[in-house]
């Protein structure tokens, strides 16, 4: 009966384990094992978890770092920024890692690109005060606008053109030149604040445009134009063209 109450025991320390008899450590025919655990503290569980480390945090080339060549493109980049996030997601110094690369090399290519264009400004400029004067004089009516000011005023004049196509077989474009030419006039009176000096430029680009396109609609080869087209619609598209310069790039 001893032996039998002892066999039932919850052995699991290593001196009852080692003092039992062979005949004891049986239980049902069968070889009783203990079994020995190490002591498990919260220490002992590795930092953020069982998370894959960046094995390049310590790279200093950010480009290295990404794994891409110094010539990658923005894409490449981009994309390889992405796919170590996702790769190496929930440990922290890795994504600070990544995204510490990822934002130098954005910094450079920004540097890069605002050095290229002020020494294209530059460089511009200096042609410019070394050109003969009479270019000099010329380049004194010319500015540039806004970026939404020429593309609304392109759209007006694209639109008179578009226009003038459709109504080709009924009509001349009398009606839609003349409704280009007040627009450029009231533009450049936006500008000039001299209607009187508007309308002498309006109406030059009307007087430029028409005999420059009676000069060069004839030399196109009739196989690229329509049989509609004729030579009064052809030459009021050059029209529109220079009325849409001169009320937008003149002073």
């Amino acid at each position: 009966m001893a032996s039998v109450s002892i066999t039932k025991l919850d052995l699991a320390t290593p001196f009852l384990a080692q003092n039992l008899p062979g005949r004891l450590n049986r239980l049902n025919g069968k070889p009783f094992r203990a079994l020995f655990r190490s002591p498990r503290c919260v220490l002992d569980t590795p930092y953020e978890g069982n998370v894959t480390k960046f094995p390049r945090v310590r790279v200093w080339d950010p480009y290295k770092r990404l794994g891409v060549s110094s010539d990658a493109s923005e894409e490449e980049i981009w994309g390889a920024r992405n796919f170590l996030l996702q790769q190496y997601s929930g440990h922290e110094r890795s994504e600070e890692s990544i995204e510490a690369a990822f934002e130098k090399i954005l910094m450079a290519s920004f540097q890069h690109r605002k050095k290229t264009k002020i020494n294209l400004k530059t460089r511009l400029k200096k042609q410019v005060e070394e050109s003969p004067p009479w270019i000099k004089n010329l380049l004194n009516f010319v500015e540039l606008p806004p970026t939404d000011v020429i593309f609304r005023r392109l759209f007006l004049f694209a639109f008179m053109g578009g226009w003038s196509i459709m109504n080709s077989a009924e009509g001349g474009p009398a009606f839609q030149v003349a409704v280009s030419l007040a627009a450029c006039i009231y533009f450049l009176n936006e500008k000039t604040k001299s209607v009187a000096r508007a309308s002498i430029i309006g109406f030059g680009s009307l007087v430029v445009g028409w005999v420059c396109g009676s000069l060069v609609v004839p030399s196109i080869p009739s196989f690229l134009l329509q049989p509609t087209w004729s030579l009064e619609l052809l030459t009021s598209l050059v029209v529109y063209f220079f009325l849409f310069l001169s009320c937008t790039f003149l002073k």
